[in-house]
């Protein structure tokens, strides 16, 4: 993979601030640029005290040139951007990311439940299901090492599944870590387990090319789907999981599971779109 691009929403709370740091820890393993993006949005006030015209706005850039000075202490070789947009949140985020290559967004979501109706949180939703880049999110309250360890990729039935491999082996080789390529039997016949067991091999494969340290281990899933991959991943000290926005049932696809997942992981999740539904290239 290229130099890639981290695109950081930014609103000055601990939840964005959380997601900055993940991205200066990504960027300083990896050699990508960050972008600090503030979005005003007419009409809302996005944790700044808005006293009005020149006031609010000194104030914005203010703050966003504190935090790049953060980034610029930890992070010194990192080439780290302050940049304030206009309309509304995920639009204009989108739009920006969409301009560079090969960008990653990284949103924050506030409170201890997962999704509310905020700034973030419902810009978040909006992100995940228009976003035609990966997408990077974690709850307020994570509080898990940022340097990753074991990349955990589970394995479904779904024909996309292997696309979240090419993200978990350029991780897992910038970060020396381990990928954890986790065969959901689900459901448990043996149908399921001669697919799974074949994708597994191949996720295999494209760990040993990347020359990636990595595990195959297989996870019968008898009932509580989401859960229980939540309860192994914590199990083997997983600090990211990745996962594919799919349309297929078989996978985090379903709006049930994918609430379920955003709204109950202790750790971040990397979100990939299906390239081939939204028409990206390799």
């Amino acid at each position: 993979m290229n130099k890639k691009n981290l695109v950081v929403g930014i609103d000055f709370s601990r939840s964005s601030h959380n997601a900055m740091r993940h991205a200066i820890s990504i960027a300083m393993k990896t050699g990508a640029e960050v972008h600090l993006v503030w979005v005003k949005t007419p009409g809302v006030v996005n944790n700044v005290t808005e006293d009005g015209g020149d006031n609010y706005l000194q104030k914005v850039q203010t703050n966003l040139e504190e935090w790049k000075n953060e980034c610029k202490m930890e992070a010194p070789e990192a080439d780290i951007n302050a940049v304030i947009l206009e309309g509304k949140v995920h639009v204009e985020i989108l739009k920006y990311a969409a301009n560079l290559p090969n960008p990653i967004i990284v949103m924050g979501t506030h409170g201890t439940s997962g999704f509310e109706e905020g700034y973030i949180g419902n810009n978040a939703n909006r992100l995940i299901k228009d976003s035609k880049v990966p997408i990077l999110i974690m709850r307020e309250n994570i509080e898990i090492k940022r340097d990753l360890h074991n990349i955990y990729a589970p394995i479904d039935l779904s024909f996309e599944t292997l696309q979240k491999m090419r993200y978990a082996t350029y991780l897992g080789k910038c970060f020396a870590a381990k990928v954890t390529i986790a065969g959901i039997y689900y459901p448990n016949n043996a149908d399921t387990r001669h697919i799974i067991n074949v994708q597994m091999r191949h996720a295999s494969d494209m760990c040993e090319d990347k020359n990636v340290r990595h595990e195959m281990v297989p996870l019968t899933v008898q009932k509580d789907y989401v859960q229980t991959l939540l309860n192994h991943a914590h199990e083997l000290d997983a600090n990211l999981i990745v996962i594919m926005r799919e349309e297929s049932e078989t996978d985090f696809s379903s709006s049930s599971n994918m609430a379920e997942i955003l709204c109950t992981s202790k750790m971040p999740l990397l979100i990939i779109p299906n390239v081939t539904a939204v028409g990206l290239g390799r």
